[in-house]
């Protein structure tokens, strides 16, 4: 999704999203307004100590400038403790923010009413970067630049004024040049937000493929294929390399051209000033006091030139968010009649089904037919669109052409809870919540003890609660820890094979059982089938296939359309 290429320093719909960041604003504008009249206090405090040590010999002492001193002890305190206070708040805040943004958008992308699998898996790649690691630079962006734009926009006007009614051709001067700072920051951050970009693209990828890397690790290094995907992870680490020190170049370059404008900037109001000093065209109070306000007018300018970098990171970070959060919801069923029909002795006929992927077509023009009491495989490289397929058969993706039958109605027109009721699933990576095997076995709803039994024996599983220290009430952890990859897929084959479904969908069954207990479990299946139940299976395996009634190759993905 393209954003418009103008953009403000402070995207509102932060202050819509963020009750926290709205706090956080109003907060930082009373800090900076109270920084700003320790400013003022303090500079004319020095001012006055200076011109009358110099102008009046008879008030040298301390006791004549114990006032003064004074009030500019309690001014420079005032002004720290305002400097850390804004940091110290800065930092908390950021962080509050980023978690209500982050919450934000898992609420959104994890409502039903809002996103089909499908499209999160088209987003999961943008998400999963935003999320995790874009929304990082959010943290530099509000503790930074937003505390320093604050600043800016409180203490730089409140200062020129100030300065313009003790010495009106010092602000003049510094309202002339002032505007040098904006106009170079916004030529140095075109080149930064571009580069910007560019390393938060390829930060997107590196992501995805070490996400789809992981996640795929143990069914690749069950299929001996892990080391493929190396090569291409090393070239993109490459490229975000190469992104982000362009990037750090940029930020660098920026901030010493923003301190020599500054600092020519001071050194004509400087000029300016020591000139009619000489004339006796000025007072010396006043020049002091034009001269020592000078810096503070450009100081918050260049915090914000210095934090620019941030304030990039942050709003791309912020905008992602935001597209994220704002992208409009998908009608699921869109056909709506939500029929019901008894999957048992039913054919189920993908009619030239396609699905378009990142990738490509996968898969593209699949026909084929499941028939009940038979076991069908398909089969075929990796990335072909065998998973995808199983998914338009549980109607969990709708194809982008073709269809899927059940019988003779539509997947897309049968009523979603109904259906998935009668199919047991397996996918290629089990489900294993936290709590005990017991729970675990009984994920999808009470299981028959007989039928329980013979599946644990058919899987191997009997002997895995032998080992365990509390047999079924073992306690397993997220994800299944406490048991092996081995031992998880043997619990998830035992939950659908002791399932009383007629429809038996399985991806990659046996990736982490050895030859012996493969065997046993398609023997299982192909019992199931026998009974009258219909089973689809994808599979790399031969054995598998030895085991099918009816095979279907997928070819390589098609990157047509």
């Amino acid at each position: 999704m393209s954003r418009p290429r103008s953009r403000p320093p402070l995207d509102p719909r932060l202050l819509r999203y963020s009750p926290t960041a709205r706090t956080y604003i109003g907060v930082g504008v009373l800090l900076a307004v109270v920084e700003a009249v320790a400013i003022i206090v303090s500079a004319g405090m020095v001012s006055a100590i200076a011109a009358e040590l110099i102008t009046e010999p008879g008030r040298r002492s301390i006791g004549d400038q114990g006032v003064h001193l004074v009030m500019l002890t309690f001014a420079l305190i005032v002004r720290v403790a305002m400097t850390f206070g804004q940091e110290r708040y800065a930092h908390r805040a950021a962080a509050k923010t980023i978690a209500e943004l982050r919450a934000r958008v898992l609420d959104t992308l994890t409502d039903p009413t809002r996103h089909t699998p499908r499209g999160l898996v088209g987003l999961r790649e943008r998400a999963t970067t935003v999320v995790l690691r874009g929304l990082d630079g959010v943290g530099p962006y509000l503790s930074g630049y937003v505390p320093a734009l604050i600043v800016s926009a409180v203490v730089t006007p409140v200062v020129v004024i100030v300065i313009g009614f003790v010495d009106w051709p010092s602000a003049l001067i510094i309202l002339i040049t002032l505007p040098l700072i904006p106009v170079f920051m916004i030529l140095v951050g075109l080149m930064t937000r571009d580069r910007t970009e560019r390393k938060l693209a390829t930060m997107t990828k590196l992501s995805s493929q070490l996400l789809d890397l992981i996640s795929g690790l143990p069914t690749l290094r069950a299929l001996n294929r892990a080391q493929a995907p190396a090569g291409r992870v090393a070239e993109l680490g490459a490229a975000h390399k190469r992104s982000t020190m362009s990037s750090l170049r940029v930020a660098f370059l920026s901030g010493a051209v923003l301190e020599l404008i500054a600092t020519l900037c001071v050194a004509l109001v400087a000029v300016g000033i020591g000139l009619r000093l000489v004339n006796g065209s000025m007072e010396l109070y006043a020049g002091l006091f034009a001269l020592i306000l000078a810096p503070e007018a450009y100081l918050p300018l260049r915090r914000v030139g210095a934090q620019f970098h941030n304030s990039e990171d942050g709003l791309t970070a912020v905008g992602e968010v935001f597209d994220l959060i704002g992208r409009p919801g998908t009608d699921l069923h869109p056909t709506g009649s939500h029929r019901t029909i008894s999957v048992a002795g039913e054919q189920i006929r993908l009619l030239d089904v396609g699905v378009h992927g990142r990738d490509g077509w996968a898969p593209y023009q699949l026909s084929t037919v499941v028939d009940p009491g038979a076991v069908t495989v398909f089969t075929g490289p990796n990335g072909a669109g065998k998973s995808t397929a199983l998914a338009t058969v549980m109607g969990l993706v709708a194809p982008d052409d073709g269809s899927v039958l059940v019988g003779s109605v539509s997947v897309a027109e049968l009523e979603p809870e109904a259906f998935h009721e009668q199919l047991a699933w397996l996918p290629q990576h089990p489900v294993i919540v936290p709590g005990t095997v017991a729970d675990n076995l009984a994920l999808f709803g009470a299981l028959d003890p007989d039928a329980l039994q013979r599946a644990c024996v058919a899987t191997g599983f009997d002997q895995v609660l032998a080992q365990l220290p509390d047999g079924t009430h073992t306690v397993l952890g997220a994800g299944g820890v406490g048991l092996s990859a081995g031992q998880r897929q043997r619990l998830a084959l035992t939950r659908v094979l002791a399932a009383p479904a007629p429809l038996l969908l399985l991806d990659e069954p046996t990736a982490h059982l050895d030859a012996t207990a493969e065997t046993t479990v398609l023997a299982a299946l192909r019992e199931r089938a026998r009974a009258g139940d219909t089973v689809l299976v994808v599979a790399h395996r031969h054995l598998a296939r030895d085991f099918a009634d009816r095979v279907v190759y997928f070819p390589e993905v098609v990157g047509v359309g």
